[in-house]
């Protein structure tokens, strides 16, 4: 292929909408071009890379006995109401883009195909004889995302692989788990990746396990902790650790203590000598849930510690068997919308009255207790007052209604020790994720009525596994991972081509001839080389050649009346000049080693 025929349009200066380097680098090198918010169009180059991803993907999923299907975009309501979450992805900030049909039938854009394989699979796989069974599929997903950005990392349409496993049992699908967490090992790695497999919170898709794979890189949106020994490793939504030891409390009295402007603990501690592992802070929180009630929370933490607010949810959702949305802090508006007299933010203590919620408008009238295990440890604490600016020192949970059930509601952080090994300490890297993978069990089967029969003639729902990979995040974050300050360095197996020759000055005979000549003895050996052709100076090619990123370099300058070249490696910027029949063979033997 000749970069004259290529539509390559580069681009010196970076676009204003771009803010991580992989963005700037794939919109600079005409990989990608925004159409809309959250939407980009991938040109020649950036499709030839989705490609080669493609192909590594279907050859690996081949291997780990998988077939490949095409599932449908438009999914019918009914399908999603089935499984309890049309509301949830339709409604308020839900993800899903949803419409009507000419004849008023409500269906969505499918961000996920949970519900329509299942659905298939319930009609198809009648008995246990036909199981298991791995589908996936390639294909366009879609998001209403609240705050598209980062370009292909958070679009609004992107390009993903999802698999979807059926069983007979849940020992069956656990081995499915397995080959297709060294199926994905082998994918990211066949790609030039550094990706590191994580614990996980399931999410909404939900499930008993699932793992993530993070490609580390600066730019990653997750924040994952990884054990110094390199035997545990999670997204911090998961992580789990040791927390520090809260700093013991001198024995004193109870007693309550006026503090005016000391609402944070931050200011509270300063002002009163304290330390922050001495105090419970008490969060005031409302729980949006799927049926649209609203539930107000109280949630007690040990001062020095972080409210993660998926253990939240997760812990709510089992506590409440019902999904919930999100939670969210209360605000003095809010109280006052429904009819409450202030409440006194800054000084909540862990046994606020219920009485506070009397005559609330639509709020339940009680409070949801939930506890941090590092806050019930404590057996003496300071708190809030449960007045405005007052406060109580030298408390314990006897005097204060007794001590109640602990659990992990706090976010593990880089630097605590870990849980498997209290000699490791766990640290921080930021990840980009380009997979994940979940054991469902029986959730999907059993909200759609999906069964098999069983080898004793019993109907029973499925067993099931779901495993993704985001095509179009992947290339980009192959670009985040592998880039230099003049532009992108893909990974071989993943590169739009594998080579390029670059006639310095096209317009020298000597330089033509041998650059058509070295472009097509790398054709007829099978290398997918890319010759630039254009009447433009060589420093411009140069510079082009850096930005669009190919693996190997081959230019044709002044020496061409001698037969000699420049052979040079994108990733290292090592640069050999050799006889070109000797730079051809030394770049066969590394691309066909």
């Amino acid at each position: 292929m000749r970069v004259s025929r290529q539509m390559l349009v580069t681009l010196r200066d970076v676009p204003a909408e771009a803010e991580i380097a992989s963005h700037q680098l794939l919109l600079r090198a005409g990989y990608i071009r925004r159409v809309g918010s959250g939407i980009y169009a991938y040109l020649p180059l950036m499709w030839k890379v989705i490609q080669r991803i493609t192909s590594i993907v279907r050859e690996e999923m081949g291997r780990a006995g998988a077939l490949e299907t095409l599932l449908p975009q438009l999914h019918p309501s009914e399908l999603w109401q089935r499984s309890g979450r049309w509301q949830g992805y339709t409604a308020g900030e839900g993800i899903m883009f949803h419409l009507e049909d000419r004849q008023g039938r409500e269906l969505g854009l499918g961000p996920t195909h949970e519900e329509v394989i299942t659905s298939l699979a319930g009609e198809l796989l009648r008995s246990y004889r036909q199981l298991p069974v791995n589908l996936y599929q390639i294909q366009t997903k879609f998001r209403d995302e609240i705050r598209p950005r980062f370009g292909l990392m958070r679009g609004r349409e992107f390009i993903m692989k999802d698999a979807y496993s059926f069983h007979a049992s849940e020992e069956s699908l656990q081995g499915t788990y397995a080959a297709m967490d060294e199926a994905y090992r082998r994918i990211f790695s066949r790609c030039g990746l550094d990706a590191v497999p994580v614990d996980a919170d399931s999410g909404a898709i939900g499930g008993a396990a699932s793992q993530e794979f993070m490609v580390t890189a600066d730019a990653g949106e997750d924040l994952i902790l990884i054990s110094d020994d390199g035997l545990y490793a999670a997204n911090q939504e998961k992580a789990i650790s040791r927390p520090h030891e809260a700093i013991p409390l001198d024995t004193g009295e109870s007693a309550t203590l006026k503090t005016p402007g000391q609402g944070s603990i931050e200011s509270l501690c300063e002002t009163q000598g304290w330390h922050p592992s001495q105090v419970v802070k008490v969060l005031l929180l409302l729980a949006r849930m799927e049926d649209e009630s609203e539930k107000p929370l109280l949630v007690a933490l040990r001062g020095d510690q972080d409210l993660n607010q998926v253990k939240l949810v997760n812990a709510l959702s089992r506590l409440l068997d019902q999904g919930v949305l999100d939670c969210r802090p209360i605000t003095v508006d809010e109280t006052a919308r429904q009819g409450l007299g202030p409440l006194p933010l800054g000084a909540i203590g862990p046994d606020l009255d219920d009485a506070v919620l009397k005559g609330a408008r639509s709020w339940a009238p009680s409070f949801i207790r939930l506890a941090d295990t590092t806050a019930t440890e404590l057996d003496r604490f300071h708190c809030g007052g449960n007045s405005n600016e007052l406060h109580r020192c030298h408390c314990d949970w006897e005097s204060l209604g007794g001590r109640p059930e602990g659990q992990d509601l706090r976010n593990a952080r880089a630097g605590e020790t870990c849980v498997h090994n209290p000699k490791a300490r766990l640290r921080d890297k930021r990840g980009i994720e380009v997979g994940h993978i979940f054991q469902l069990g029986r959730k999907y089967s059993e909200a759609m009525d999906s069964r098999f029969t069983n080898e004793n003639g019993r109907d029973e729902a499925f067993w099931m596994g779901c495993y993704g990979i985001g095509i179009s995040r992947l290339a980009q974050a192959a670009v985040e991972q592998h880039h230099d300050e003049a532009g992108i360095c893909w990974p071989t197996a993943i590169a739009p081509f594998e080579a390029i020759v670059v006639v310095a000055n096209i317009q020298d005979e000597a330089q033509l001839a041998l650059g058509e000549a070295t472009y097509s003895t790398l054709l007829e050996a099978g290398i997918d080389v890319l010759l630039d052709d254009r009447k433009e100076r060589a420093g411009v090619k140069f510079k082009d050649a850096d930005l669009i990123g190919i693996p190997w370099r081959i230019v044709i300058g002044r020496d061409a009346a001698e037969g000699n070249v420049e052979l040079i490696q994108r990733s290292n910027r090592e640069m050999r000049k050799l006889p070109h029949a000797e730079a051809t063979s030394s770049l066969l033997r590394a691309l066909r080693p």
